[in-house]
């Protein structure tokens, strides 16, 4: 959302005002601070172990104290987080329109991912305007029948890179800096999503750990979530594997450019999945579908699922068959041109009046 802040910040006609929950404190302050956005709300929510009835208890009540203060004329919300669901239901019953950017995403499984899936089917109900990444995004929209007006935007995860991404670039992470990009292969490797907690990351680590004992010549950065359950369980079988970067979650910047100086991305991560095919970057998807079928359709993404065996031989194959790996590499982003915060913001100009 960073991006569309920005964007926002500098049209005419638009006041923005930014809230946040601090859902994910730490990741949350890297991004504000890579992008210099200060926040007008900050609920800081954040408590440990934290479960989503008490997230979605503490955004519903802290958000309806902002919206009366604030009085907006629209709540924009992103994606399918727990924050972003409630937040639209909050603006719902204050009748306050809601504008949903990244519409129309689906698996069509209500348990995968979870709770994403349903978080953004209720936050599409919810919204009056509807900003889909993709025509595959709308037409999901119009096959539910849903009320509010669609636009195809493409994505504003891919605005960001027309600032962070450089050749001269110096990560802020010291680990980072200590990674040598040039002397092989490196796979950078993120795992979070709560359906994968448990044997899907077991699966994930032990799959990395043997990839990196076959092949001395690779290299693996992990940025590890700071959630226990996650952090544990990649310490416990990743901990002390040589050539295997186990870092502290890192702020955009630092993430870009390390995904444009690896070799390939591993990761459940459906922004990166977006982000990857950007930097002709070929993408293992550790999950067993996604809600963004246009990167494994243009060849970017193979879905590798969350089995050890299956992880490890496709990883392989991308390390050792350059046919296989070039075949992977997208000549042109399904997901947008970088100009979608410049879209909505047009958009929200029309729907007020002011266009």
């Amino acid at each position: 959302m960073c991006p569309l802040v920005k964007v926002l910040d500098r049209t005419p006609g638009i006041e923005s005002m930014v809230c946040v929950t601090a859902q994910h404190r730490q990741m949350l302050d890297q991004v504000l601070e890579a992008f210099s956005v200060a926040p007008d709300f900050d609920l800081d929510i954040m408590s440990r172990s934290q479960t989503l009835t008490q997230i979605s208890a503490r955004v519903l009540e802290g958000f309806e104290g902002v919206l009366a203060q604030a009085q907006p004329d629209l709540v924009l919300v992103h994606g399918d987080t727990t924050t972003s669901m409630c937040a639209a239901l909050a603006a719902f019953y204050q009748k306050i329109p809601v504008g949903h950017v990244e519409a129309g995403l689906r698996t069509y499984d209500r348990y995968s991912p979870f709770p994403e899936e349903v978080n953004r089917q209720i936050t599409d109900r919810l919204s009056e305007l509807l900003f889909c990444p993709t025509r595959a995004n709308a037409e999901n929209i119009a096959q539910e029948h849903v009320e509010g007006t669609v636009h195809i935007t493409g994505n504003t995860v891919l605005d960001a890179f027309a600032t962070t991404v450089r050749e001269d670039y110096t990560f802020h992470d010291q680990a980072l800096r200590e990674v040598d990009f040039a002397a092989g292969p490196v796979i950078l490797l993120t795992a979070h999503r709560r359906e994968n907690w448990g044997t899907g990351i077991e699966n994930i680590c032990r799959a990395v750990k043997r990839v990196a004992e076959e092949r001395p010549n690779v290299q693996v950065v992990f940025p590890v979530h700071l959630n226990p359950v996650v952090h544990d369980t990649v310490h416990s079988i990743l901990g002390g594997v040589e050539r295997v970067h186990l870092v502290e979650p890192l702020d955009v910047m630092d993430m870009h450019n390390a995904m444009a100086r690896s070799s390939f991305i591993m990761t459940d991560s459906g922004g990166l999945q977006e982000e990857a095919p950007s930097l002709g970057k070929p993408v293992l998807v550790l999950r067993t579908e996604t809600e963004r079928p246009e990167v494994v359709a243009c060849g970017a993404a193979v879905v590798a699922g969350v089995e050890e065996a299956r992880i490890r031989d496709l990883a392989l194959r991308l390390l050792d068959d350059e046919e296989f790996y070039q075949g992977m590499v997208c000549q042109e982003n399904p997901f947008g041109d970088g100009h979608a915060s410049e879209r909505i913001a047009r958009i929200i100009l029309e729907w007020g009046g002011r266009g």
